[in-house]
């Protein structure tokens, strides 16, 4: 009988190395890799006696930027849920408002009110699906006919049940704050206090955290969105003149700065709209 020849590609089995030495030849011929993306924000979140009080930074970051001061991080999934993002803001918001649309569609299939563990379901299912490439780090709590619900959800699909929970770079200085003061059955208080902690712990030691402290209370029947809750970082210094930067100090052109009037309008010349349609507008 013959013997059929394969290569040796074919029969090799396991994993295959071959990019590893084809790395380094083109990092040694003076090819740079580039860096994963580093998020940053603290999230937690705290189940009480009759409900669940979730918390978050509004810090958002672009690489070694501060993009924004003040952003929403507490997104709405249900009236009974809601859900803490961190990762790529982008990712976070779609993936909550996709979910948030599912369960608005179900609610009015079923003519009931949104479980919890269905919005943790979709989320884990959607999440696994990319393989981690959809980049959102959630913590998911509610409160539904079964009472407070905490969870987290993390970018690959996986999820945690517990009584008290973090996510975010700076994820470890709050948990360190629930480890030495979590007790259960919390009053409302209690678990606002421990949370708010929690996060301001987040944004004086993690670097990608800063700012406001936002809180969400959520109890059967009841929700309570605190914005700015707290405001550690106020501002101590403003200038009494005010900033005036004259005309020309940023330089624009045509590629990175197009008016809603005209593509072919002169940067130096000054539109004045009064009454009238638009081609009727003046220019000085």
């Amino acid at each position: 009988m013959a013997h059929i020849h394969r290569d040796d590609a074919e029969e090799r089995g396991g994993v295959n190395f071959d990019n590893v030495r084809r790395n380094e030849m083109l990092r040694g011929s003076g090819l740079a890799f580039k860096n994963a993306m580093k998020t940053g924000t603290t999230i937690s979140g705290v189940c009480f006696a009759g409900g669940v009080v979730l918390g978050a930074d509004t810090r958002s970051t672009n690489g070694e930027t501060v993009a924004d001061k003040n952003c929403e991080k507490i997104h709405y999934i249900a009236p009974n849920i809601y859900c803490c993002g961190a990762g790529t803001a982008a990712d976070t918001e779609a993936v909550t408002g996709m979910i948030a649309s599912n369960l608005e569609l179900h609610r009015m299939a079923t003519k009931r009110d949104s479980r919890v563990i269905t919005a943790l379901t979709q989320l884990k299912t959607h999440l696994f699906k990319y393989q981690g490439h959809v980049g959102a780090a959630l913590v998911l709590g509610g409160c539904d006919v079964d009472g407070p619900h905490l969870f987290t959800v993390y970018p690959h699909g996986s999820s945690d049940a517990l009584p008290f929970a973090t996510m975010g770079s700076g994820s470890l200085a709050a948990m360190a704050v629930f480890e030495s003061d979590f007790k259960e059955n919390m009053t409302e208080e209690e678990a606002k206090d421990l949370v708010a902690r929690s996060i301001r712990a987040g944004i004086f030691n993690d670097l990608g955290s800063g700012s406001n402290v936002d809180l969400c209370v959520i109890k059967k029947g009841e929700v309570e969105y605190l914005r700015n809750h707290e405001t550690p970082n106020e501002r101590t210094y403003v200038r009494s003149k005010g900033y005036d930067f004259p005309p020309g100090s940023t330089p624009l052109n045509r590629r990175n700065f197009m008016t809603a009037t005209s593509a072919t309008l002169p940067l130096n010349e000054t539109v004045i709209i009064s009454e009238g349609a638009p081609e009727d507008a003046m220019v000085m």
